[in-house]
Parts: C-alpha cells; structure tokens; sequence
C-alpha cells in the first residue's frame, strides 16, 4: 500500500462521514441527476429529431470516412466509459479515491457527459436509405420510437430508478441510514423479458421514419454494443447472484419476449 492509498483509507471515511460532506454529496447527487435528466431529454430529441437545436441529422458537415471516424470514436468513449466504471473491479479501486456513497451519481455524471460530447461533435451522414412516405404510417413509425422511450424509463422506475441513477445512494448517506443488501427481484416486465430498458432503447433507435446513414450507424453501433454490455452485466449478475440469476437466465429470454416465465 502506497502513502497515498494510506492517506485515503484513513481519511476518506471520516470526511465522508462528516455533517458537512454528506451535505455537499447530496446537492452533487442532484445535480448529477440533474445532468443525466437534461441529457436524456435531449437524446430523445437528439435520435428522433424533434425540439433540440442539432440532432442525429443535423450540423456541420465532414468528408464521409472523416464523420465516421469521428462518430465511432464519440461511440466508442461513450461505451468505454459506460462498461468500464460500471465493473466492480473499477469500482473497488475507484472507490478508494472517490468516497462511496457518491460513486454512482459520479458514474451518471460522466456518461451524461459522454453522451453530451457525442451530441455537441456528432458529425450528420444524410444521405437517406429509407423514408417512410405514407403520413399515416410515418406517424406510426415515431409513436414507436416514442414508445420505445416510454419503455426505458417505466423500466427504471420498476426496479428503482432513484437508486439506478445515485438519487438513493446519497440521500441514505444524508440521513445516515444504511443501504439495504443487494435482493434478486423481477417485477413485472421483467419477468417476459430480462432487459426491458435495452428493448426499449432499441426500438427507440431502430424505430425511424427516415433512416440516413448517420442513424444507421448510431443505431447499428448501439445495438452491437447493449448485446455487448449485456454480456458484461450478466457476468457480474452471476457472480453476484449465482444459480439464482442462471435460473432466471433459463425461463427468461434476453429480449423477446418468447419464453413464458414460471
């Protein structure tokens, strides 16, 4: 253990233990929510091109590979940063020098970050592959990206969203009360499907009356990359849970609903 590692181990918890800190963490939990509530307003926008100043469609122009290039890597920050502080051996280091109670509205911070950088440098590809003509259906078409939308945040609220997004986590630092234990549940739609937010996001994505490259690489990029964090979260899930999760695994499908749940 280096001097520092010392220092942090045996400072850390009596500053994050003081009146003044568990203060200070709350307002920051907040205004991480804060954040992450205005970032994914402006992603609903930003993906279905309605009511934000620059979508997935707009802004300046680059040479095609250029906007690629440039696209993949904001992605590629994005789902870096995204996978990697969500990881528990991330977390038990990262947590030495961030104190725990606001790890995760930290986590939240710096990927509605991310996915504001990838909004304000999103290079536009407009070249159309599909356009959906007829009024009627193209409406159709966009109430189910609404829905998808719909889908992701109904999901976070049936498993906790305050405690998915670092709301909980600091308030229950605040009043001084412990955190409860990690509980295996399946609430409602998760009982057809294991990953309800996923589903909706990629309908949310796919779900487009016009589809220009530029979508088509956000939505294609995106997909390849929740089957990708799937396998990341579902790794921790059994390590966590054990023959609980992989019996959950057995009865339910990942994100159609097929297989009925006993």
């Amino acid at each position: 253990m280096t001097q520092l590692d010392h220092q942090v181990h045996s400072i850390g918890p009596e500053v994050a233990g003081s009146r003044i800190f568990r203060f200070i963490a709350f307002l920051y939990g907040i205004a991480a929510y804060l954040v992450f509530f205005v970032t994914v307003l402006y992603a609903i926008g930003f993906v279905m091109g309605v009511m934000v100043p620059k979508t997935i469609d707009t802004g300046a122009e680059a040479p095609v590979f250029r906007a690629v290039i440039i696209n993949l890597l904001l992605m590629s920050l994005f789902a870096v940063q995204h996978s990697v502080m969500a990881r528990q051996q991330f977390k038990a280091w990262w947590t030495q020098f961030v104190p725990k109670p606001v790890e995760r509205s930290t986590y939240v911070l710096f990927a509605s970050l991310s996915l504001l950088l990838l909004f304000w440098q999103w290079r536009p590809l407009p070249t159309v592959i599909w356009e959906v003509e007829n009024p009627d259906l193209a409406v159709t078409v966009v109430t189910l990206s609404f829905a998808g939308w719909v889908l992701v945040f109904t999901s976070t609220f049936i498993i906790n969203h305050f405690e998915l997004f670092g709301l909980s986590q600091v308030t229950d630092h605040l009043v001084g009360r412990e955190a409860a234990p990690p509980r295996f549940k399946t609430p409602l739609l998760y009982k057809f499907v294991r990953h309800p937010i996923y589903l909706g996001f990629i309908i949310a994505f796919w779900a487009a009356p016009v589809m220009t490259v530029g979508h088509l690489l956000f939505a294609a990029v995106t997909t390849i990359y929740i089957f990708v964090g799937i396998a990341l979260e579902e790794h921790d899930l059994v390590e966590l849970f054990g023959d609980e999760y992989r019996q959950y695994k057995q009865r339910v499908s990942m994100l159609i609903p097929w297989r009925r749940s006993v």
